[in-house]
């Protein structure tokens, strides 16, 4: 079994800001492996935020021994980049072997289309207004705030998107003190989901409270084993493949979140097609789901995965799974 691990820039059609920073292109990492005869491959998305880097990931991936299945590859990396990359490269090598689809494999529905946020970034009021009007023909926008100044930002983007869903993404950038002045008002804005309102570790505050609008658990929930962890604070999970370290893990997150009683979201970093192809198989049936990150991109792989007004479709064989 042979892997390679390439370094791959797609530009973003505009910058793209949250509370932590501005980025105006999308890093990756893109995993191939080869074994006989057969090729498979994943992406991901190294995350500062969780001490990650193109080089750190790389070096995870270069330590891994000759020949693992996916199940050992569980307990040879832990839950991250790394390990997402290299799972979803082997679920594509699995199905080119067998000449089936990854859900075929699983004994799951052939998925269809589902409707998918679209994020609009975080931006001075009338810039977020502009936005908002720009893309409020879409069925669902998710915008990010996270500053001590976010009323303004919240009522220019519900004036111009009036009658559109929004769910709100802080990204751990507000205190104790600022969501309790904030939440009575997103809810009179008509917000469907708050995002990560607190620093993950600081959120002790979300188990005191009533939660009318539903809290979801972004940077504070990983694996299963962050469900012990945010009992009590949160009525939904964020999952996105690079967290877990995988599609391996993430399917077993959804299952136990389910059954846990938490609402699932399936959400990305911004990567391209194939980053999303895998979560596309993930998202069906969740609550939301937030997989826009090609419709971020001023480029994107082949045979990339289609957006139309049913939503993000599956990923065509030529590109995954």
């Amino acid at each position: 079994m042979q892997i390679t691990v390439t370094p791959d820039t797609f530009r973003l059609a505009e910058v793209f800001t949250i509370s932590r920073g501005s980025r105006t292109e999308a890093k990756v990492l893109t995993v191939r492996i080869t074994d006989a005869g057969h090729a498979g491959w994943g992406e991901c998305v190294p995350y500062a935020r969780y001490g990650e880097s193109l080089e750190s990931v790389a070096d995870q991936i270069a330590g891994l021994p000759e020949a693992f299945t996916r199940d050992e590859l569980q307990g040879l990396l832990p839950a991250g980049a790394a390990r997402n990359a290299v799972d979803c490269a082997l679920w594509d090598l699995e199905a080119k072997r067998a000449s089936q689809r990854v859900w075929d494999l699983l004994g799951l529905p052939a998925p269809g289309p589902m409707i998918t946020a679209y994020t609009l970034s975080l931006d001075e009021p009338e810039k977020m207004r502009a936005q908002a009007a720009k893309n409020a023909h879409r069925p669902l926008l998710k915008i990010k705030l996270g500053t001590p100044d976010d009323m303004a930002r919240l009522a220019a983007v519900r004036a111009g998107a009036p009658g559109t869903p929004i769910i709100v993404d802080a990204n751990e950038g507000w205190t104790t003190e600022i969501y309790k002045d904030l939440a009575p008002h997103l809810i009179r804005m008509g917000v469907k989901l708050v995002e990560q309102p607190l620093p993950a570790g600081a959120d002790e505050m979300l188990a005191e409270i009533e939660r009318p609008l539903p809290v979801c658990a972004d940077e504070s929930c990983h694996d299963r084993h962050s469900l012990a962890e945010i009992a009590g604070k949160y009525d939904f999970v964020n999952i996105k493949l690079d967290k877990t370290g995988g599609l391996t893990e993430a399917l077993a997150l959804r299952s136990m979140a389910q059954v846990q009683g938490y609402g699932v979201m399936v959400g990305c970093m911004v990567g391209s097609s194939l980053a999303m192809a895998p979560a596309v198989l993930l998202a069906q049936g969740v609550g939301f789901t937030d997989l826009d990150g090609p419709l971020l991109l001023a480029e994107d792989r082949e045979h990339a995965l289609r957006y139309d007004d049913a939503g993000v479709h599956p990923p065509a064989a030529a590109l995954w799974g």
